[in-house]
Protein backbone atom coordinates (compact mmCIF):
# COMPACT_ATOMS: atom_id res chain seq x y z
CA UNK A 1 0.00 0.00 0.00
CA UNK A 2 3.03 2.29 0.05
CA UNK A 3 3.85 4.96 -2.54
CA UNK A 4 0.28 5.43 -3.74
CA UNK A 5 -0.43 8.09 -6.32
CA UNK A 6 -0.99 11.62 -4.89
CA UNK A 7 -4.63 12.58 -4.44
CA UNK A 8 -5.82 15.87 -5.91
CA UNK A 9 -7.76 17.09 -2.87
CA UNK A 10 -8.38 20.52 -4.35
CA UNK A 11 -9.85 18.83 -7.42
CA UNK A 12 -12.09 16.74 -5.17
CA UNK A 13 -13.23 19.88 -3.36
CA UNK A 14 -13.90 21.69 -6.64
CA UNK A 15 -15.93 18.75 -7.99
CA UNK A 16 -17.92 18.53 -4.73
CA UNK A 17 -18.84 22.19 -5.02
CA UNK A 18 -20.17 21.64 -8.52
CA UNK A 19 -21.98 18.44 -7.51
CA UNK A 20 -23.96 20.33 -4.88
CA UNK A 21 -24.85 23.25 -7.12
CA UNK A 22 -22.23 25.85 -6.21
CA UNK A 23 -20.15 27.98 -8.55
CA UNK A 24 -16.60 27.25 -7.30
CA UNK A 25 -14.85 30.17 -9.01
CA UNK A 26 -15.73 33.74 -9.87
CA UNK A 27 -17.01 34.45 -13.40
CA UNK A 28 -15.06 37.11 -15.36
CA UNK A 29 -17.85 39.74 -15.05
CA UNK A 30 -17.61 39.49 -11.26
CA UNK A 31 -13.83 39.83 -11.26
CA UNK A 32 -13.95 42.80 -13.62
CA UNK A 33 -16.58 44.50 -11.48
CA UNK A 34 -14.59 44.00 -8.26
CA UNK A 35 -11.28 45.06 -9.80
CA UNK A 36 -12.91 48.29 -10.92
CA UNK A 37 -14.04 49.27 -7.43
CA UNK A 38 -12.59 52.37 -5.81
CA UNK A 39 -11.64 51.55 -2.21
CA UNK A 40 -13.14 54.67 -0.69
CA UNK A 41 -13.45 54.99 3.07
CA UNK A 42 -16.14 57.67 2.85
CA UNK A 43 -18.77 56.74 0.26
CA UNK A 44 -20.52 59.67 -1.37
CA UNK A 45 -23.89 58.42 -0.12
CA UNK A 46 -22.90 58.80 3.52
CA UNK A 47 -23.52 62.06 5.37
CA UNK A 48 -21.69 62.89 8.61
CA UNK A 49 -20.82 59.40 9.83
CA UNK A 50 -19.90 58.66 13.41
CA UNK A 51 -16.12 58.64 13.63
CA UNK A 52 -15.24 55.91 16.14
CA UNK A 53 -11.68 55.27 15.05
CA UNK A 54 -10.32 56.42 18.41
CA UNK A 55 -11.96 53.54 20.28
CA UNK A 56 -9.90 50.48 21.22
CA UNK A 57 -11.54 48.08 18.75
CA UNK A 58 -10.19 44.53 18.45
CA UNK A 59 -11.13 41.26 16.75
CA UNK A 60 -10.78 37.62 17.81
CA UNK A 61 -10.75 35.03 15.05
CA UNK A 62 -8.78 32.10 13.65
CA UNK A 63 -5.07 32.73 13.15
CA UNK A 64 -5.36 32.58 9.34
CA UNK A 65 -8.66 34.46 8.93
CA UNK A 66 -8.56 37.48 6.65
CA UNK A 67 -12.32 37.91 6.08
CA UNK A 68 -12.95 39.78 9.32
CA UNK A 69 -16.61 40.70 9.68
CA UNK A 70 -16.75 42.13 13.18
CA UNK A 71 -14.77 43.97 15.83
CA UNK A 72 -15.77 44.75 19.41
CA UNK A 73 -15.22 47.29 22.17
CA UNK A 74 -16.74 47.72 25.64
CA UNK A 75 -16.95 50.37 28.32
CA UNK A 76 -18.15 50.30 31.90
CA UNK A 77 -21.40 52.07 32.63
CA UNK A 78 -23.32 53.02 35.77
CA UNK A 79 -24.41 50.43 38.36
CA UNK A 80 -22.24 47.64 36.97
CA UNK A 81 -23.63 47.82 33.44
CA UNK A 82 -21.33 47.21 30.46
CA UNK A 83 -21.94 48.98 27.15
CA UNK A 84 -20.97 46.79 24.18
CA UNK A 85 -20.35 48.03 20.67
CA UNK A 86 -20.03 45.53 17.84
CA UNK A 87 -18.97 46.90 14.45
CA UNK A 88 -19.96 44.89 11.37
CA UNK A 89 -18.16 45.37 8.05
CA UNK A 90 -20.26 47.42 5.62
CA UNK A 91 -20.15 45.02 2.69
CA UNK A 92 -23.17 46.51 0.95
CA UNK A 93 -21.16 49.65 0.22
CA UNK A 94 -19.17 47.69 -2.37
CA UNK A 95 -21.71 44.97 -3.26
CA UNK A 96 -24.95 46.70 -4.27
CA UNK A 97 -28.07 44.61 -4.73
CA UNK A 98 -28.37 42.99 -8.20
CA UNK A 99 -24.76 43.71 -9.15
CA UNK A 100 -22.78 40.91 -10.81
CA UNK A 101 -20.99 40.25 -7.52
CA UNK A 102 -24.26 40.22 -5.62
CA UNK A 103 -25.89 37.71 -7.97
CA UNK A 104 -22.97 35.31 -7.68
CA UNK A 105 -22.99 35.70 -3.87
CA UNK A 106 -26.73 35.05 -3.78
CA UNK A 107 -26.27 31.91 -5.90
CA UNK A 108 -23.75 30.34 -3.54
CA UNK A 109 -25.25 31.85 -0.39
CA UNK A 110 -22.23 31.26 1.81
CA UNK A 111 -18.49 30.80 1.94
CA UNK A 112 -17.55 27.13 2.04
CA UNK A 113 -14.64 26.08 4.26
CA UNK A 114 -13.42 22.60 3.36
CA UNK A 115 -10.10 22.64 5.23
CA UNK A 116 -8.40 21.82 1.93
CA UNK A 117 -9.35 25.04 0.19
CA UNK A 118 -11.78 27.85 0.92
CA UNK A 119 -14.46 28.92 -1.54
CA UNK A 120 -15.28 32.49 -0.47
CA UNK A 121 -18.68 34.00 -1.13
CA UNK A 122 -16.97 37.19 -2.27
CA UNK A 123 -13.69 37.69 -4.14
CA UNK A 124 -10.61 38.13 -1.95
CA UNK A 125 -10.23 41.78 -2.94
CA UNK A 126 -13.47 42.33 -1.03
CA UNK A 127 -13.71 39.77 1.79
CA UNK A 128 -9.96 39.72 2.57
CA UNK A 129 -9.39 43.31 1.50
CA UNK A 130 -11.56 46.39 1.27
CA UNK A 131 -14.59 44.98 3.15
CA UNK A 132 -12.52 43.20 5.83
CA UNK A 133 -12.00 44.85 9.22
CA UNK A 134 -8.27 44.17 9.17
CA UNK A 135 -6.06 46.06 11.66
CA UNK A 136 -4.80 49.53 10.93
CA UNK A 137 -7.28 50.36 8.18
CA UNK A 138 -10.18 52.80 8.25
CA UNK A 139 -13.40 51.03 7.35
CA UNK A 140 -17.10 51.74 7.04
CA UNK A 141 -19.21 49.68 9.42
CA UNK A 142 -22.63 49.21 10.93
CA UNK A 143 -22.29 49.59 14.70
CA UNK A 144 -24.64 47.72 17.03
CA UNK A 145 -24.94 48.85 20.64
CA UNK A 146 -26.41 46.98 23.59
CA UNK A 147 -25.97 47.06 27.36
CA UNK A 148 -25.19 44.00 29.48
CA UNK A 149 -26.68 44.31 32.96
CA UNK A 150 -25.18 42.64 36.07
CA UNK A 151 -27.70 39.78 35.83
CA UNK A 152 -26.58 38.98 32.26
CA UNK A 153 -29.68 40.33 30.56
CA UNK A 154 -29.19 42.69 27.61
CA UNK A 155 -30.89 45.93 26.67
CA UNK A 156 -30.85 46.65 22.91
CA UNK A 157 -29.40 50.02 21.98
CA UNK A 158 -28.82 52.04 18.85
CA UNK A 159 -27.73 50.81 15.40
CA UNK A 160 -25.96 53.25 13.08
CA UNK A 161 -23.26 53.76 10.44
CA UNK A 162 -19.74 54.64 11.54
CA UNK A 163 -16.09 54.76 10.58
CA UNK A 164 -13.97 52.35 12.61
CA UNK A 165 -10.42 51.00 12.74
CA UNK A 166 -9.39 47.65 14.18
CA UNK A 167 -6.47 48.12 16.57
CA UNK A 168 -5.59 44.46 17.20
CA UNK A 169 -6.25 41.16 15.46
CA UNK A 170 -6.32 38.48 18.17
CA UNK A 171 -6.42 34.68 17.90
CA UNK A 172 -8.95 32.37 19.58
CA UNK A 173 -6.43 29.86 20.91
CA UNK A 174 -4.07 32.47 22.39
CA UNK A 175 -6.79 34.58 24.02
CA UNK A 176 -8.65 31.48 25.23
CA UNK A 177 -5.58 30.00 26.90
CA UNK A 178 -4.84 33.33 28.60
CA UNK A 179 -8.40 33.80 29.88
CA UNK A 180 -8.49 30.22 31.14
CA UNK A 181 -5.15 30.56 32.92
CA UNK A 182 -3.36 27.94 30.84
CA UNK A 183 -1.26 30.29 28.69
CA UNK A 184 0.51 33.65 28.80
CA UNK A 185 -1.05 36.96 27.89
CA UNK A 186 -0.95 37.27 24.07
CA UNK A 187 1.88 39.48 22.89
CA UNK A 188 -0.45 41.84 21.02
CA UNK A 189 -2.60 42.28 24.12
CA UNK A 190 0.41 42.98 26.31
CA UNK A 191 1.91 45.49 23.87
CA UNK A 192 -1.29 47.48 23.16
CA UNK A 193 -2.02 50.03 25.90
CA UNK A 194 -5.37 49.38 27.55
CA UNK A 195 -6.14 46.20 25.60
CA UNK A 196 -5.65 43.83 28.53
CA UNK A 197 -8.29 45.66 30.56
CA UNK A 198 -10.51 45.87 27.46
CA UNK A 199 -10.47 42.13 26.72
CA UNK A 200 -11.03 41.28 30.39
CA UNK A 201 -14.07 43.58 30.40
CA UNK A 202 -15.36 41.86 27.24
CA UNK A 203 -14.89 38.50 28.93
CA UNK A 204 -16.78 39.73 31.99
CA UNK A 205 -19.73 40.76 29.83
CA UNK A 206 -19.65 37.46 27.92
CA UNK A 207 -19.59 35.36 31.10
CA UNK A 208 -22.64 37.25 32.39
CA UNK A 209 -24.56 36.66 29.17
CA UNK A 210 -23.54 32.99 28.98
CA UNK A 211 -24.70 32.30 32.53
CA UNK A 212 -28.00 34.05 31.86
CA UNK A 213 -28.68 32.09 28.66
CA UNK A 214 -27.69 28.81 30.32
CA UNK A 215 -30.16 29.47 33.11
CA UNK A 216 -32.83 30.08 30.47
CA UNK A 217 -32.06 26.82 28.64
CA UNK A 218 -29.33 27.56 26.06
CA UNK A 219 -28.00 24.14 25.12
CA UNK A 220 -24.45 23.26 26.17
CA UNK A 221 -23.60 21.33 23.00
CA UNK A 222 -20.09 20.41 21.92
CA UNK A 223 -19.68 18.45 18.69
CA UNK A 224 -16.42 17.36 17.10
CA UNK A 225 -15.49 18.45 13.58
CA UNK A 226 -12.00 17.36 12.63
CA UNK A 227 -10.43 19.68 10.07
CA UNK A 228 -7.67 18.34 7.82
CA UNK A 229 -4.22 19.84 8.29
CA UNK A 230 -3.01 20.10 4.68
CA UNK A 231 0.35 21.23 3.38
CA UNK A 232 1.07 21.21 -0.37
CA UNK A 233 -1.74 18.72 -1.00
CA UNK A 234 -0.41 16.38 1.73
CA UNK A 235 -2.65 15.56 4.69
CA UNK A 236 -0.51 15.85 7.81
CA UNK A 237 -3.28 15.09 10.29
CA UNK A 238 -6.78 15.91 11.52
CA UNK A 239 -7.21 18.78 13.97
CA UNK A 240 -10.21 19.18 16.27
CA UNK A 241 -11.21 22.77 16.92
CA UNK A 242 -11.52 23.10 20.69
CA UNK A 243 -14.19 25.27 22.26
CA UNK A 244 -12.61 27.80 24.61
CA UNK A 245 -13.40 30.96 26.50
CA UNK A 246 -12.46 33.25 23.61
CA UNK A 247 -14.81 31.44 21.22
CA UNK A 248 -17.54 31.65 23.84
CA UNK A 249 -16.87 35.39 24.18
CA UNK A 250 -17.42 36.01 20.47
CA UNK A 251 -20.43 33.68 20.38
CA UNK A 252 -22.12 35.59 23.20
CA UNK A 253 -21.35 38.96 21.62
CA UNK A 254 -22.78 37.86 18.28
CA UNK A 255 -25.91 36.31 19.82
CA UNK A 256 -26.66 39.60 21.58
CA UNK A 257 -25.78 41.66 18.49
CA UNK A 258 -28.11 39.60 16.28
CA UNK A 259 -30.87 39.93 18.87
CA UNK A 260 -30.35 43.69 18.84
CA UNK A 261 -30.60 43.79 15.04
CA UNK A 262 -33.88 41.87 15.22
CA UNK A 263 -35.28 44.31 17.80
CA UNK A 264 -34.13 47.24 15.64
CA UNK A 265 -35.95 45.92 12.55
CA UNK A 266 -39.01 45.02 14.63
CA UNK A 267 -39.22 48.60 15.88
CA UNK A 268 -39.09 49.77 12.27
CA UNK A 269 -41.98 47.40 11.45
CA UNK A 270 -39.92 45.83 8.67
CA UNK A 271 -40.12 42.24 7.38
CA UNK A 272 -36.89 40.29 7.73
CA UNK A 273 -35.39 36.80 7.86
CA UNK A 274 -35.18 34.95 11.17
CA UNK A 275 -32.70 32.23 12.05
CA UNK A 276 -34.64 29.49 13.83
CA UNK A 277 -34.20 26.10 15.42
CA UNK A 278 -37.66 24.68 15.94
CA UNK A 279 -38.86 22.99 19.10
CA UNK A 280 -37.70 19.38 18.64
CA UNK A 281 -40.28 17.15 16.96
CA UNK A 282 -38.31 14.09 18.05
CA UNK A 283 -38.27 15.00 21.73
CA UNK A 284 -39.13 11.38 22.50
CA UNK A 285 -35.80 10.38 20.99
CA UNK A 286 -33.97 12.84 23.25
CA UNK A 287 -35.89 11.50 26.25
CA UNK A 288 -34.82 7.97 25.26
CA UNK A 289 -31.16 9.04 25.04
CA UNK A 290 -31.40 10.47 28.55
CA UNK A 291 -33.08 7.31 29.83
CA UNK A 292 -30.22 5.18 28.50
CA UNK A 293 -27.95 7.22 30.75
CA UNK A 294 -30.17 6.78 33.78
CA UNK A 295 -31.81 10.22 33.65
CA UNK A 296 -35.41 11.36 33.19
CA UNK A 297 -36.47 14.31 31.06
CA UNK A 298 -39.98 15.82 30.98
CA UNK A 299 -42.46 14.32 28.52
CA UNK A 300 -42.64 17.58 26.57
CA UNK A 301 -39.81 19.76 25.17
CA UNK A 302 -38.01 21.56 27.99
CA UNK A 303 -34.83 23.44 27.10
CA UNK A 304 -33.81 24.12 30.69
CA UNK A 305 -34.12 20.46 31.71
CA UNK A 306 -32.18 19.39 28.61
CA UNK A 307 -29.42 21.89 29.37
CA UNK A 308 -29.05 20.62 32.96
CA UNK A 309 -28.87 17.05 31.64
CA UNK A 310 -26.19 17.98 29.10
CA UNK A 311 -24.09 19.81 31.70
CA UNK A 312 -24.19 16.76 33.98
CA UNK A 313 -23.27 14.43 31.13
CA UNK A 314 -20.31 16.57 30.08
CA UNK A 315 -18.96 16.48 33.62
CA UNK A 316 -19.53 12.73 34.00
CA UNK A 317 -18.29 11.51 30.60
CA UNK A 318 -16.39 14.19 28.65
CA UNK A 319 -15.02 11.71 26.07
CA UNK A 320 -18.47 10.66 24.92
CA UNK A 321 -20.10 14.08 25.30
CA UNK A 322 -19.42 15.24 21.70
CA UNK A 323 -21.23 12.19 20.39
CA UNK A 324 -24.18 12.78 22.72
CA UNK A 325 -24.21 16.41 21.50
CA UNK A 326 -24.27 15.24 17.88
CA UNK A 327 -27.15 12.88 18.63
CA UNK A 328 -29.14 15.68 20.28
CA UNK A 329 -28.44 18.00 17.32
CA UNK A 330 -29.75 15.37 14.89
CA UNK A 331 -32.86 14.74 17.00
CA UNK A 332 -33.58 18.47 17.33
CA UNK A 333 -33.31 19.14 13.62
CA UNK A 334 -31.20 21.62 11.70
CA UNK A 335 -31.36 25.37 11.90
CA UNK A 336 -33.11 27.16 9.07
CA UNK A 337 -33.97 30.59 7.73
CA UNK A 338 -37.60 31.71 7.78
CA UNK A 339 -39.06 34.92 6.41
CA UNK A 340 -40.76 36.90 9.17
CA UNK A 341 -43.47 39.52 8.80
CA UNK A 342 -44.58 41.82 11.58
CA UNK A 343 -47.49 40.16 13.35
CA UNK A 344 -46.17 36.64 12.80
CA UNK A 345 -45.59 34.46 15.85
CA UNK A 346 -41.80 34.05 16.22
CA UNK A 347 -40.58 30.44 15.98
CA UNK A 348 -37.51 31.10 18.11
CA UNK A 349 -34.13 29.41 18.40
CA UNK A 350 -34.52 26.43 20.75
CA UNK A 351 -30.77 25.76 21.04
CA UNK A 352 -29.85 29.35 21.94
CA UNK A 353 -32.88 29.95 24.17
CA UNK A 354 -33.80 33.14 22.32
CA UNK A 355 -37.06 34.09 20.61
CA UNK A 356 -36.25 36.80 18.06
CA UNK A 357 -33.01 36.04 16.26
CA UNK A 358 -31.36 36.55 12.90
CA UNK A 359 -27.95 36.31 11.20
CA UNK A 360 -26.54 39.74 10.46
CA UNK A 361 -22.97 39.77 11.79
CA UNK A 362 -21.03 38.02 9.00
CA UNK A 363 -21.85 39.72 5.66
CA UNK A 364 -18.51 38.75 4.10
CA UNK A 365 -19.29 35.07 4.64
CA UNK A 366 -23.09 34.61 4.55
CA UNK A 367 -25.55 36.12 2.12
CA UNK A 368 -28.41 36.30 4.62
CA UNK A 369 -26.27 38.67 6.69
CA UNK A 370 -25.90 40.93 3.66
CA UNK A 371 -29.69 40.94 3.29
CA UNK A 372 -30.11 41.94 6.94
CA UNK A 373 -27.45 44.64 6.51
CA UNK A 374 -29.38 46.16 3.60
CA UNK A 375 -32.58 46.17 5.64
CA UNK A 376 -30.80 47.85 8.56
CA UNK A 377 -29.24 50.50 6.31
CA UNK A 378 -32.65 51.18 4.75
CA UNK A 379 -33.97 52.05 8.22
CA UNK A 380 -30.85 54.02 9.24
CA UNK A 381 -30.92 56.05 6.02
CA UNK A 382 -34.68 56.64 6.15
CA UNK A 383 -35.29 55.01 2.78
CA UNK A 384 -38.62 55.04 0.99
CA UNK A 385 -38.82 51.61 -0.68
CA UNK A 386 -37.50 48.57 1.26
CA UNK A 387 -34.77 46.63 -0.60
CA UNK A 388 -36.78 43.39 -0.42
CA UNK A 389 -40.44 42.51 -0.70
CA UNK A 390 -41.95 39.88 1.63
CA UNK A 391 -42.22 37.51 -1.35
CA UNK A 392 -38.50 37.96 -2.11
CA UNK A 393 -37.64 37.22 1.51
CA UNK A 394 -39.73 34.03 1.40
CA UNK A 395 -37.82 32.82 -1.64
CA UNK A 396 -34.42 33.86 -0.26
CA UNK A 397 -34.99 32.20 3.12
CA UNK A 398 -35.83 28.87 1.49
CA UNK A 399 -32.89 29.07 -0.91
CA UNK A 400 -30.35 30.05 1.74
CA UNK A 401 -31.48 27.22 4.01
CA UNK A 402 -30.85 24.87 1.09
CA UNK A 403 -27.43 26.40 0.37
CA UNK A 404 -26.38 26.08 4.01
CA UNK A 405 -27.27 22.37 4.03
CA UNK A 406 -25.44 21.90 0.73
CA UNK A 407 -22.32 23.64 2.07
CA UNK A 408 -22.30 21.30 5.05
CA UNK A 409 -22.45 18.33 2.68
CA UNK A 410 -19.49 19.66 0.69
CA UNK A 411 -17.47 20.25 3.84
CA UNK A 412 -18.23 16.77 5.21
CA UNK A 413 -17.40 15.12 1.89
CA UNK A 414 -14.04 16.86 1.58
CA UNK A 415 -13.17 16.20 5.22
CA UNK A 416 -13.95 12.53 4.61
CA UNK A 417 -11.78 12.55 1.48
CA UNK A 418 -8.87 14.09 3.40
CA UNK A 419 -9.27 11.55 6.21
CA UNK A 420 -9.27 8.77 3.62
CA UNK A 421 -5.96 10.08 2.27
CA UNK A 422 -4.53 10.05 5.77
CA UNK A 423 -5.71 6.49 6.44
CA UNK A 424 -5.38 4.75 3.08
CA UNK A 425 -1.93 3.32 3.92
CA UNK A 426 -3.24 1.87 7.20
CA UNK A 427 -5.68 -0.68 5.78
CA UNK A 428 -5.95 -3.61 8.18
CA UNK A 429 -5.01 -1.68 11.31
CA UNK A 430 -7.31 -1.69 14.35
CA UNK A 431 -8.47 1.47 16.12
CA UNK A 432 -10.47 2.45 19.19
CA UNK A 433 -13.63 4.35 18.29
CA UNK A 434 -16.99 5.65 19.49
CA UNK A 435 -20.27 4.92 17.71
CA UNK A 436 -21.68 8.22 16.43
CA UNK A 437 -24.72 6.97 14.51
CA UNK A 438 -26.79 3.80 14.39
CA UNK A 439 -29.93 3.62 12.25
CA UNK A 440 -31.41 1.94 9.21
CA UNK A 441 -29.24 4.25 7.08
CA UNK A 442 -26.07 2.78 8.55
CA UNK A 443 -23.81 2.62 11.58
CA UNK A 444 -20.97 5.11 11.90
CA UNK A 445 -17.98 5.52 14.19
CA UNK A 446 -15.41 8.19 15.00
CA UNK A 447 -11.88 7.05 15.70
CA UNK A 448 -10.26 8.37 18.84
CA UNK A 449 -6.92 8.94 17.10
CA UNK A 450 -6.98 10.20 14.42
CA UNK A 451 -10.54 11.59 14.82
CA UNK A 452 -11.74 10.31 11.43
CA UNK A 453 -15.30 9.14 10.81
CA UNK A 454 -16.48 6.21 8.74
CA UNK A 455 -19.10 3.51 8.31
CA UNK A 456 -19.13 0.11 9.96
CA UNK A 457 -19.91 -2.36 7.16
CA UNK A 458 -19.11 -5.58 9.02
CA UNK A 459 -20.30 -6.57 12.49
CA UNK A 460 -22.42 -3.47 13.04
CA UNK A 461 -25.37 -5.39 14.53
CA UNK A 462 -26.23 -4.33 18.06
CA UNK A 463 -24.02 -1.25 18.17
CA UNK A 464 -25.51 1.82 19.82
CA UNK A 465 -24.60 5.51 19.83
CA UNK A 466 -21.93 6.37 22.40
CA UNK A 467 -20.62 2.83 22.66
CA UNK A 468 -16.85 2.41 22.61
CA UNK A 469 -15.74 -0.24 20.12
CA UNK A 470 -12.65 -1.64 18.44
CA UNK A 471 -12.77 -1.49 14.64
CA UNK A 472 -10.48 -2.49 11.80
CA UNK A 473 -9.96 -0.31 8.74
CA UNK A 474 -11.17 -2.17 5.66
CA UNK A 475 -11.15 0.46 2.90
CA UNK A 476 -10.50 4.16 2.32
CA UNK A 477 -11.34 5.85 -0.98
CA UNK A 478 -10.70 9.62 -1.17
CA UNK A 479 -12.46 10.04 -4.54
CA UNK A 480 -15.66 8.32 -3.42
CA UNK A 481 -15.42 9.93 0.00
CA UNK A 482 -15.81 6.83 2.13
CA UNK A 483 -13.97 5.04 4.94
CA UNK A 484 -15.16 1.56 5.85
CA UNK A 485 -14.58 -0.34 9.07
CA UNK A 486 -15.29 -3.82 10.39
CA UNK A 487 -15.96 -4.46 14.05
CA UNK A 488 -13.30 -6.64 15.64
CA UNK A 489 -14.42 -9.55 17.79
Amino acid sequence: MQNQQPVNLKGIAWAAMQQYGFIPGFPPPVLREVEGLDAKVFPETLDDPHDLRSLLWSSIDNHDSEDLDQIEVCEEGPDGAILVRVAIADVDVYVPKDSETDRRAAHNGTSVYTGVTTFPMLPDRLSAGITSLLPGRDRMAIVIEYTVLPDGSTVPGDVYRAIVANRAKLVYEEVGAWLEGTGPIPETVAETPGLEEQVLLQDKAAVRMRERRTERGALALETIEAEPLVEENRVLGLVVQEQNRARCLIEEFMVAANGTLTAFLNTADLPMIHRVVRTPKNWDGIVAEAAERGETLPAGPDAEALTRFLIRQKAADPDRFPDLSLTVVKLMGAGEYVAFRQGDEPIGHFALAVTDYTHGTAPNRRYVDLIIQRLVKFVVDGGRDPPYTPAELDELAARLTDREKASQKVERYVRKAAAAVLLRERIGEAFDAFVTGASEKGTYVRLIDPPAEGRVVLGEEGLRVGQRVRVRLMAADPYKGFIDFGRTR
